[in-house]
């Protein structure tokens, strides 16, 4: 015998019958609300069209007047001086976090209360990183067996090795170079113990720019007596032979090697008179980020959407209100 529950049609026209009802109770509720919006901005047009010119207007003022500026340096640290850098970044913003404008005027910082906040971050380029550099390389790859090769070349202890690094910040009024940006690096390039140091290294590349001088001129006058020997026995009669051993060759070359050392030593000191190097900069980029520059956008919508959102409230208020009056 089937013990299965028997569905009687007529309670499935019953619940099919509701259903239609409740749909169309949602539908109708729907329409009563967009009708009554309708009404509400029909009524308070005038407000409303206030509201809408009111922030219009504001917010042209604000833009105008409240401006962001994003400023970008890009810098080397000399003489292994990465981590030291990144310190005297990071106490320029904690400097600013605690509003510590003394602190910032007197190294000579103007505006301290419309600098926003500083921000380091290394330019990625692992090519100088192992250009003429075989320990570098070997680390380099060392490191990449044992994982992601992008996570290592990102990663902060590998990345502080590259050459150049970009500080960014930003202001509330255009900065300028003699009172924002020389101020900055002036204090990035205070340390006595680097000074110490960039000037034994300075002394060092010196010394050896006098050494190879002073071989690349013996150099020299041993060619230049090769050659005049040369076309003296060019002169006589006899065939000259010359012996295969003679290191010629390697005279030339070693030549050419100092020759390579003496320019790349003479850029070193261009790059290496200051313990930060700034390689270049640029000041007052306008920042249309976030809501920067966007409240003449911003608040018509915002002023509007409150009135609105406010008469939603109140009629949503009155109409439960009656209904308990009424029950």
């Amino acid at each position: 015998m089937s013990t299965s529950p028997q569905i009687n049609p007529n309670d499935q026209e019953i619940d099919l019958g509701q259903l239609s009802k409740k749909i169309g109770s949602i539908v109708q509720s729907f329409i009563d609300w967009l009708f009554d919006g309708l009404l509400f901005v029909i009524k308070n047009k005038f407000i409303i069209g206030g509201l809408f010119v009111l922030g219009v207007g504001l917010g042209l003022y604000l833009d105008k007047t409240k401006k962001v500026y994003d400023h970008q340096i890009i810098v080397s640290p000399n003489f292994g001086s990465a981590d030291y850098l990144y310190s005297k970044v990071e106490l320029l913003n904690a400097k600013i976090k605690e509003g510590d404008t003394l602190f910032l005027k007197q190294i000579g910082v103007k505006n301290p209360k419309e600098i926003y906040g500083f921000k380091i971050e290394p330019i990625i380029d692992v090519y100088p990183f192992v250009n003429n550099n075989e320990r570098n390389f070997e680390l380099l790859k060392l490191m990449a067996e044992a994982g992601d090769i992008k996570k290592i070349i990102e990663e902060k202890t590998t990345s502080k090795n590259y050459s150049a690094h970009l500080i960014s910040f930003s202001t509330g009024k255009k900065a300028t170079e003699a009172g924002t940006l020389q101020p900055i690096l002036n204090f990035l390039n205070q340390s006595d113990y680097f000074q110490r140091v960039q000037k034994v290294y300075v002394d060092n590349i010196q010394q050896k720019i006098k050494e190879n001088d002073s071989i690349i001129s013996q150099i020299n006058g041993i060619l230049n007596e090769f050659s005049k020997n040369t076309s003296s026995n060019s002169k006589n009669d006899k065939l000259i032979y010359y012996n295969e051993n003679t290191q010629l060759n390697d005279i030339i070359k070693t030549k050419d090697e100092l020759v390579k050392q003496q320019g790349n030593q003479r850029m070193d000191l261009v790059n290496l008179d200051e313990i930060v190097k700034e390689n270049s900069h640029v000041l007052n980029i306008e920042n249309h980020k976030s809501i920067n520059g966007k409240m003449k956008l911003i608040l018509p919508v915002l002023f509007v959407g409150l009135f609105v959102g406010f008469g939603i409230l109140r009629g949503f208020y009155r109409r439960q209100l009656a209904k308990r009056n009424l029950a």
